[in-house]
């Protein structure tokens, strides 16, 4: 079997390139059969020989639960690897089931091996459909009683293996189809009890029942075997009354509202559908009335249970279909031709001329025979159209669709004018998505004539545009597909001659909403559904062209759609007034923000496409819903105008004319008062404030950008005084729009209406706004003072114009850390950006005016202050927030130097150059990858300046180190790329300080990867100057400068312990220990001492410690002075002290033999290993009374070690508690620290 499999495998590579990748079958809804897509990525079927491997592999692996797991996960990989193209397995099908089956009807096999091949069949059966698997399965007459034993031989609650009876249950669907009778294939054996057995009807049926009713995916095979049971001519006589009474009472006395029966009645609901579906008309009309009575009855329609009522409509459906006889209606609208290919080759010359099936006008009315159940019947699934679960709606759609399709024409017309009712504004979403189904539905089966399409096409088009607004959302995405779905079924349907009077409207509508939709679902619904009539209809305009830009893929951005998309099609004018106006009347008043604004940007760029249409009809259309009393219109009607407004003038510069030019000017004065308007009506107040306030800045910025001529200063004093008041009110920050807006328009406001017409700042109001900024500089609200830092950085030069120093110092100021601003770090930021965009704004000068541009007297200011700013570590509950201000203090000196060196480079001192250089260079090395990527880039732009930045040390060797192609290629973010650069700079001895000190919080730090990668780095370039003694003595000099600049400062001096104790373990300063009492180690020991001084960190303490132990491989006084201060740790109050100390100094006395202890080594090791192994420890107790005792254990290891005895100070005077005080809540919180 296998090589039969290999060499069908060959025969379809070879096959496969004449399948024609590049042609495609079409298939409609409902259509059966495998559509060849376009593209496909699989040819044939490629793991047939692995399958048939892993089949083999059954009875091996099924009683081992990993390799059983493994085997069937690789399995189900593979079968959903060509779940989209099942046919592809075909030519395999028949071989594989014949080899599980034999492999599942082995007695001689374990349980579990058959269990395991029918849950390997129900993987392919899930891939390829069941209606495919169940006609290759064999159905011998000598099969029936072996399955049917083996199903009755099944647990049905065993939840492991519910595929072996599912499969099960369909092979039996195939073999009761038998062309025998099934009373002769009974026995009158005996059983054991002396009874005959049951005739095997009854068995089949019994086994049945039980399935019908349980949880799992065995219901529906149960469901479809007994409908395929009980349609046989012998069994229907015998059993199908008996049948339907149990099925009916079944469902009547059934509880609702119990799981199991739910069950039970989905398994009945689900098998009478099946019933009525595949049963002979005639046989089951007798039961039809009873039934449909039945099921009226239960009310399923309240049901809570979506299957339930889904399973209803569907079963009252069939029941309809098997009132009526079986016949199309020869009313029906038939189109001749729906050939694609055909359309396409005419291309501009007209549709084709095709056969089209004449409708007929007359007919006999007596040959329909209608009773008055249908009545009911169309009652129920027109109800179900309204059903709350799309489900529902969509099986009651496509029952419409069938039961009309048997009605007379004036039947189906009343079934047509109550689905047009589903599209009453009292209607819910449900309604109307359920009545655009159902027009599909009906369009594509031609029960909908043309004649209907005038009242059709105005509700499909407002369908299309459906959005039903609830709190803060809305709901209506769903009809809107819907809509798309009838516009795709109506091209299908119809001829171009019946669609033709509503081309423009349908286009237009669909164009729309592929291009200004929320939802990108709809958006891509509408473009196929524009791309189907392109294509079948050929009348739509510039269809070819829209259809090849417009695509699936690039209407899957919104923005893109919104900004570009858009543009382009309204460059064709049959579109570009009605998307205007559908973005006027539907997308400004839109409930998401965020859609509000694109929809301004929109307008913006297709205002050019129309600048007549905006100017004179949309504009003064907008003004009075600027002041409005609905939030939402007004917010996005404010937005808009402006947008409209600011293209109008740009538009007018390019025909040297001015907006007054194309604008009416009391429009223009109605737009400038809306601010005012706004602040009298009080809606910059409440919940509407967070969009007002932003929308008239937008306004007064885009009104001041278009250069809206103002009559006196009423104006700008209200746009000022708004703008002011939107600073101050700044609360919090995810305001960062409001923020922008308002800076924007002060900036613009500023340009445009405070500048003389000799280009000079009006005196008045340049003291006015500057002094009432600078003083907003000591606002207590953080955002509210960034926003005010930020303004002053936008002013335009001619504002700054000798008022440069008071503004200098002002935002120097606020760049300074004080104890009562310290958590101020956005506002210390801002400041620094606001510098750097001043000192931008007016320039660098040589020999320039302090008090106007930036010169020699006040350049060394700015560095200064930048360079401070580099020093900025500030930490809150956010953590390390001083690094936004390093961040920009590092653009900063860039951007200042750069500006210098274009001007004269002597305007800056060697020592700032060098100062700027060793700062970027310590940010370089620090631990926030952010601040990393920052300081790298600016590296690398310095060292590459055009003009050459001077006075850079070791620029050469820094070249070498740093290649230019690292600006494209060195990720400074990644650990692994970064420290090993830098590492080399550490023998640049004008750059040992700086990277040092930035390695230190890197190596000493806590991000696993981080330390990992910087240590592994540090330790490489430590090793390779092993034996370098004035490399090693640059290192320790540095080390112990560090140390000494930052003792007791906890962010450098812990990272330092943690850092100085890995480079001692890791031999680094190996070279040292052939000195006795080696000045780095004293100078070590005596530093490590100060910094554990009266030391409260158990941290810094076991830091210390680590230090202390490897100092012990040094010889001389600094051993003695090391075991000293260890021994005094030994008696340290914190038990964790305590018990790190014993431990280490344990390993430390066996690691190294040479202490000056050997008498007494063992003796001492045994102390500590008595004591570190007690339970509980000595040196871990928690009891402060036993604290006298460890000491006294202490005491004796000295003299043991030979070393001076700690002699305890005498207690301080205990201080008075206060009231309510707790006396043991520190101790306590540093017990919980420590993870006691």
């Amino acid at each position: 079997m296998a090589a039969d499999l290999s060499k069908r495998t060959e025969q379809d590579k070879k096959i496969s390139p004449a399948l024609g990748l590049h042609e495609y079958a079409e298939a409609s809804h409902g259509d059966a059969g495998d559509a060849v897509v376009k593209g496909s990525s699989l040819e044939y079927f490629e793991e047939a020989e692995e399958i048939v491997g892993l089949i083999n592999s059954i009875p091996n692996v099924a009683g081992d639960l990993i390799p059983m797991e493994m085997a069937l996960e690789r399995f189900t990989f593979i079968v959903d690897k060509y779940q989209e193209q099942p046919h592809l397995i075909d030519p395999y099908l028949e071989s594989i089931l014949e080899q599980l089956l034999k492999m599942a009807r082995d007695t001689t096999h374990p349980p579990k091996v058959m269990h395991l091949a029918f849950k390997f069949l129900y993987l392919v059966t899930k891939m390829r459909g069941y209606k495919v698997i169940v006609r290759q399965l064999p159905h011998e007459v000598a099969d029936l009683e072996p399955v049917l034993e083996m199903l009755t031989n099944q647990n049905p609650e065993d939840h492991e293996t519910w595929e072996t009876r599912y499969i099960l249950l369909l092979w039996l669907s195939i073999i009761v189809l038998i062309p025998f009778d099934m009373s002769r294939l009974d026995s009158n054996i005996r059983m054991e009890s002396g009874e005959y057995r049951k005739p095997i009807m009854d068995r089949i049926l019994d086994v049945a029942k039980i399935y019908i009713g349980v949880f799992d995916t065995a219901r529906e095979a149960a469901a479809f075997l007994i409908s395929k049971f009980l349609t046989r001519p012998d069994v229907q006589k015998q059993h199908l009354p008996a049948f339907l009474d149990w099925a009916l009472v079944t469902l009547t006395q059934a509880n609702p509202t119990n799981v199991r029966a739910m069950d039970k009645m989905n398994g009945i609901l689900q098998t009478l559908s099946l019933l009525f579906k595949h049963g002979k008309r005639e046989d089951l009309l007798t039961f039809a009335p009873v039934v449909l009575k039945t099921l009226v009855s239960l009310k399923m329609e309240t049901s809570k249970n979506t299957l339930l009522r889904k399973l209803a409509i569907k079963l009252v459906q069939r029941i309809g279909l098997t009132f009526l006889k079986t016949r199309l209606a020869s009313w029906r609208y038939q189109r001749g031709s729906r050939s694609l290919a055909e359309n396409l080759q005419v291309g501009g010359q007209g549709p084709v001329a095709k056969e089209t099936v004449a409708m007929k006008d007359e007919e006999d009315e007596d040959d329909y025979d209608v009773p008055d159940e249908i009545e009911e019947v169309i009652e129920q699934v027109l109800r179900g159209l309204k059903d709350r679960d799309t489900i529902v709606r969509w099986s009651a759609a496509k029952g419409v669709g069938r039961v009309t399709c048997r009605l007379p024409r004036e039947l189906a017309d009343q079934v047509v004018e109550e689905v047009l009712d589903c599209f009453s504004l009292q209607e819910a979403d449900e309604a109307w998505h359920g009545g655009c189904l159902a027009l599909a539905e009906l369009g594509r089966r031609g029960l909908l004539l043309p004649s209907r399409l005038p009242k059709v096409v105005p509700v499909m088009l407002k369908a299309l545009t459906y959005s039903e607004k609830r709190a803060a959302y809305s709901v209506g995405s769903h009809v809107r597909d819907a809509a798309c779905y009838v516009c795709w079924a109506f091209a299908r349907a119809y001829e171009p001659e019946e669609i033709k009077p509503y081309v423009q409207q349908i286009a237009s509508a669909l164009i729309i909403t592929a291009v200004a939709d929320r939802e990108v679902n709809c958006r891509r619904a509408a473009s196929a559904a524009f791309q189907e009539n392109v294509g079948r209809q050929g009348t739509f305009p510039h269809g070819i062209d829209i259809v090849t830009t417009v695509d699936y893929f690039a209407v899957g951005s919104r923005n893109n759609s919104y900004l570009n998309l858009s543009v382009y099609v309204a460059q064709f004018e049959e579109y570009t007034q009605a998307l205007v106006d559908h973005l006027v009347q539907h997308k400004i008043s839109h409930w998401d923000p965020s859609l509000r604004a694109l929809t301004s940007e929109a307008l913006h760029n297709l205002t050019p496409k129309c600048p007549d249409y905006m100017a004179k009809t949309i504009l003064p259309m907008l003004l009075p819903l600027c002041t409005g009393m609905d939030l939402a219109t007004r917010y996005g009607a404010i937005l808009s105008s402006g947008q409209i407004v600011h293209a109008l003038y740009k538009l007018g510069l390019e025909k040297n004319q001015t907006i007054t030019d194309i604008v009416d000017r009391d429009v223009l004065e109605g737009l400038a008062n809306v601010p005012g308007k706004l602040e009298a009506a009080q809606l910059y107040r409440g919940i509407g404030a967070d969009y007002m306030r932003p929308a008239a800045c937008s306004l007064i910025e885009k009104l001041s950008l278009s250069k809206v001529p103002l009559v006196g200063s009423a104006t700008t004093s209200v746009w000022q005084t708004t703008i002011d008041d939107t600073m101050k009110l700044m609360l919090a920050g995810y305001q960062f729009a409001i923020q922008d807006s308002a800076i924007a328009g002060f900036a613009a406001l500023c340009n445009e209406y405070y500048r003389t017409e000799e280009g000079t700042a009006l005196p008045d109001i340049q003291d006015k706004v500057i002094d009432s900024y600078l003083g907003q500089l000591q606002n207590e609200m953080v955002y509210a003072r960034c926003c005010f830092i930020l303004a002053l950085g936008a002013l335009p030069k001619f504002m700054i114009a000798g008022k440069l120093k008071k503004l200098l110092s002002g935002l120097i100021g606020a760049t300074k850390v004080t104890v009562k601003d310290i958590s101020m770090a956005e506002a210390r930021r801002d400041a620094i950006k606001s510098i750097i965009r001043i000192c931008s704004t007016v320039g660098i000068e040589k020999g320039g005016s302090p008090d106007c541009v930036i010169c020699e007297d006040n350049i060394n200011s700015v560095y200064d202050t930048f360079l401070q700013a580099m020093e900025d570590y500030t930490t809150d509950r956010r953590g390390d927030v001083g690094t936004w201000v390093r961040e920009a203090a590092v653009v900063g000196l860039a951007e200042i130097t750069s500006q210098a060196l274009q001007v004269d480079a002597s305007l800056i001192q060697q020592e700032y150059y060098e100062k700027t250089i060793f700062s970027v260079l310590h940010q370089a090395g620090e631990k926030i990858d952010r601040a990393r990527v920052v300081a790298g880039e600016t590296l690398l732009r310095l060292l590459y300046h055009d003009p050459p930045v001077p006075y850079i040390p070791h620029r050469e060797e820094l070249l070498n180190l740093f290649p230019e192609k690292d600006k494209e290629t060195l990720n400074w973010a990644s650990a692994a790329e970064c420290y090993p650069k830098l590492m080399p700079v550490l023998s640049l001895k004008s750059y040992t300080y700086p990277v040092l000190l930035g390695l230190t919080v890197s190596v000493g730090g806590l991000t696993e990867s981080l330390v990992k990668h910087s240590s592994h780095s540090l330790n490489s370039y430590m090793l390779k100057i092993a034996d370098d003694e004035d490399g090693l003595t640059a290192i320790s000099d540095t080390l112990l400068t560090i140390f000494n600049n930052y003792l007791k400062v906890d962010r450098v001096s812990l990272p330092l312990l943690k850092m100085l104790d890995f480079l001692l373990g890791s031999g680094c300063f190996e070279l040292f220990t052939q000195q006795e009492d080696h000045p780095f180690t004293l100078a070590l020991v005596d530093l490590c001492k100060k910094e554990i001084a009266k030391c409260g960190d158990p941290q810094k303490l076991l830091a210390a410690i680590g230090v202390f132990c490897q100092l012990v491989q040094f010889s001389g006084t600094v051993r003695e002075r090391v075991l000293f201060q260890l021994l005094v740790l030994l008696g340290h109050k914190y038990p964790k002290v305590r018990k790190s100390t014993a431990n280490q100094l344990y390993e430390m006395l066996i690691t190294y033999e040479d202490i000056g202890v050997e008498e007494n080594l063992n003796e001492v090791l045994t102390i500590l290993r008595e004591t570190t192994g007690k339970d509980p420890n000595v040196f871990i107790s928690r009891d402060d009374d036993s604290l006298e005792g460890i000491r006294g254990i202490r005491n004796q290891l000295c003299d043991l070690m030979g070393v001076k005895k700690p002699v305890s100070k005498a207690p301080a005077k205990p201080k008075q508690e206060k009231a309510g005080d707790d006396r043991m809540s520190s101790y306590a919180d540093l017990v919980g620290r420590l993870g006691y």
